[in-house]
């Protein structure tokens, strides 16, 4: 056989296996959005987001869970989103090539990849222990500690790869450094931002462990952040381990939802990253 034919022989056994593993990925993912919707979608309907979490063999919705995790995902967001996007920013435009800023990154990697229960026993200690009692803004302050490293890395990978002709065009004419980065990369990058956003929301979006010991969970409504609080991963968590058929039932009803959520977010972020690109 000839070195041309061992070549074309190759390529084609690795497009083969190529081909054979995206199957088997895209298999997975079908296999897991049926369940969702074959055991999920019977149980939505209205009452779902009118009424708070039901006793045993009555009926209920997810009222409750559905405002909680909506508030601290809020507040996490909020924390993750201008210490994230501020820390990318001095890391890819100030911190770049230096020895701190490699001491910064690396352990802005190791969050990445910290478990969270151990994220939320440290808000334990920190805001739950010292003030006896368990809140959604501690709840929400454990999900900012997981997506703000998301949002760090993803905001240096966007800016580092805006041009440096736009810094040096803008900095020409007179412009501070600072000015720069607010008027000029960050208009730029405004899509890659959204895109951290996303990512960060998409991280927190289905977390239990650290809300089990920040937020712990509330059967009632409360949209106080400073009690305890409801929220979609808790309910599902506890729901799922019961014996009980109706509260199995919402259980796939909030899976469904909180994927519901996270695709509908990523295609307006999409739609959005695509209006900014037009002429």
């Amino acid at each position: 056989m000839s070195r041309a034919a061992r070549r074309r022989a190759f390529n084609g056994i690795f497009v083969v296996l190529c081909g054979i593993a995206t199957a088997l990925a895209l298999s997975v993912l079908v296999m897991i959005l049926w369940t969702l919707l074959s055991k999920g979608l019977g149980g939505l309907d209205l009452m779902i987001f009118t009424q708070d979490q039901p006793a045993p063999g009555s009926p209920g919705g997810l009222r409750n869970a559905i405002v909680g995790s909506l508030i601290m995902c809020g507040i996490g967001m909020i924390f993750a989103l201008i210490i994230g996007i501020l820390a990318g920013t001095w890391l890819a435009e100030y911190g770049a090539g230096t020895r701190y800023g490699d001491i910064v990154r690396f352990f802005n990697d190791v969050l990445i990849s910290a478990p969270s229960i151990l994220i939320g026993l440290f808000v334990y200690e920190m805001l739950v222990a010292p003030f006896h009692g368990f809140s959604g803004f501690a709840g929400g302050v454990a999900l900012a500690f997981l997506a703000t490293p998301i949002v760090v890395r993803t905001t240096e990978d966007i800016l580092t790869l805006q041009p440096g002709s736009l810094r040096e065009a803008g900095m020409a004419l007179g412009a501070s450094r600072a000015f720069v980065i607010r008027r000029i990369i960050w208009k730029a990058a405004r899509s890659g931002l959204l895109t951290a956003g996303l990512l960060g929301f998409a991280r927190i979006s289905g977390e239990t462990a650290p809300l089990l010991f920040t937020s712990l969970g509330n059967q009632f409504y409360n949209a106080d952040p400073t009690q305890p609080m409801a929220s979609l991963p808790t309910t599902i968590f506890q729901f799922a381990l019961s014996a009980q058929e109706d509260w199995q039932r919402l259980a796939w009803v909030g899976a469904l939802l909180i994927a519901m959520a996270v695709l509908f977010i990523n295609i307006v972020g999409r739609v959005l990253a695509r209006e900014t690109h037009r002429p």
